[in-house]
């Protein structure tokens, strides 16, 4: 150990450490590092797992609490998950690698406004974000209106996310970014989105003035891992990849081709997520086309629809009609007959589905 080395415990109480000499060394596999004074011990320091702990008899401390990371829990202190320690500290036994939860979502008619003046909150690399599902269906999804103001290189790093999907659709604006296995920087233009399938290592690393993205998450709340080992870009890998049964999609609006949508009076491009992540999610982006649309409902758990340009009427099953323009956003959900009504000519939605693979039956 040179004289720049530098150690951090953490200091916990006991009253007769003889008692939780073995807790520490053999129940939980730690190394006893140092131990004084030899005639009568009250002070040892243990190390393992990546922790460091100094147990101090008559320390004027809490007993503390410690969390033990690691993917074979049940070989773990015989498969337990909490235990207590003689001096009291408590230890938690869990995951090492986050896992995604996925609740039952809560069905709910929503409508999101921009002329509401919904918060815009500074969030994660000085980023902005507008939450357009308050309710977040439960904890079922996020969906976030982000922008960044004075664009510019962004100070991000090398990140991955433990989700079950999600989308970045670039809406106004250019984002530089970088992905595991893609080569070198894409830049997304309005218009263009990718998938960041879970496990994918990526970066923002520059984005034009006044850009806003629109981010979709699954679950809402997931773990967002720094990766301080990977470097970006890291090469071409094989396009057919997976990261837990998803492949990378880069949809490309000027390369996309347009075909009528399901319901009719519209046209839609699809973007091929629903066949990269295999059905977990479909993303369309729906214009207005020729006819009058007919009121319809679906079977998708979560449908989610973002007004992009123009402006349209919502009618909707036991609802007011709501009058909708460019920044609103609107959840459906199963079951329930809805109408888009009065749209205007340059109408552009994205259209949000889990599962990709629903059911629409048009009513007459």
């Amino acid at each position: 150990m040179n004289e720049n080395t530098m150690l951090a415990e953490v200091l916990l109480p006991t009253q007769e450490l003889r008692d939780d000499l073995p807790f520490f060394t053999k129940t939980l596999g730690m190394r006893l590092e140092s131990i004084f004074p030899a005639d009568d011990p009250s002070v040892a320091s243990f190390s393992g797992h990546g922790l460091r702990v100094r147990v101090e008899k008559g320390a004027n401390v809490p007993p503390g609490r410690l969390r033990i990371l690691t993917d074979d829990p049940e070989g773990f202190a015989d498969g337990k998950r909490q235990l207590t320690a003689p001096n009291g500290t408590q230890i938690d036994i869990v995951p090492l690698t986050p896992v995604v939860d996925q609740p039952v979502t809560q069905h709910e008619f929503a409508v999101r406004r921009l002329a509401d003046e919904a918060p815009w909150i500074i969030g994660r690399a000085g980023m902005h974000y507008r939450d357009l599902i308050p309710s977040r269906l439960g904890g079922s999804i996020i969906a976030s209106h982000i922008r960044i103001p004075d664009g510019g290189p962004v100070p991000d790093m090398v990140h991955y996310h433990t989700v079950g999907f999600q989308l970045i659709f670039c809406y106004r604006g250019w984002v530089d970014v970088l992905y595991e296995d893609q080569g070198d920087t894409i830049r997304l233009h309005a218009g263009d989105c990718v998938t960041q399938p879970p496990g994918i290592r990526h970066r923002v690393v520059e984005a034009s003035p006044e850009i806003e993205v629109i981010e979709i998450g699954v679950p809402a709340e997931h773990v967002t891992t720094i990766d301080h080992t990977m470097t970006l870009p890291n090469g071409t890998g094989d396009p057919k990849r997976e990261w837990d049964g998803q492949t990378f999609v880069h949809h490309l609006k000027d390369k996309a081709t347009w075909t009528p949508f399901r319901i009719p009076g519209f046209i839609t491009r699809d973007t091929g997520i629903t066949a990269g992540t295999k059905g977990v999610a479909g993303i369309q982006v729906v214009r207005r086309g020729d006819g009058v649309p007919p009121a319809s409902r679906h079977d998708a758990d979560i449908h989610f629809t973002f007004v992009m340009e123009g402006h349209m009427r919502l009618e909707a099953e036991a609802q007011d009609p709501r009058d909708l323009a460019a920044g609103d956003a609107f959840v459906i959900p199963p079951g329930m007959v809805a109408r888009y009504a009065d749209c205007s000519a340059d109408l552009e939605l994205l259209e949000v589905a889990l599962r990709g693979d629903f059911t629409t039956t048009l009513l007459s």
